[in-house]
């Protein structure tokens, strides 16, 4: 039985919108396909970009929250040097 993924885009500025994407491997790949950027399971709430929602053979539909990656940040210069 194959997933389906849910992909809603939370992107700041943009009205929500839900993508269904039929082929992915994970919800990572379901948000890449749906939006074009690499995604990561962890950040700020700020940097929330997508909900990504699955079920799988009978289980009860699962959502993963989708972020930003640090290094992908409009204020990431900087991040991570100790300056001199």
């Amino acid at each position: 039985m194959a997933t389906n993924y849910r992909v809603v885009d939370l992107k700041a500025g943009a009205s929500r919108s839900e993508i269904l994407v039929e082929k992915a491997h994970s919800p990572e790949d379901a948000a890449r396909q749906a939006t074009g950027e690499v995604l990561v399971r962890s950040g700020r709430p700020v940097d929330l970009r997508v909900r990504v929602y699955f079920q799988k053979g009978g289980q009860p539909t699962t959502m993963v929250r989708l972020y930003r990656k640090v290094e992908d940040r409009e204020d990431a210069a900087g991040v991570g040097s100790f300056g001199g």
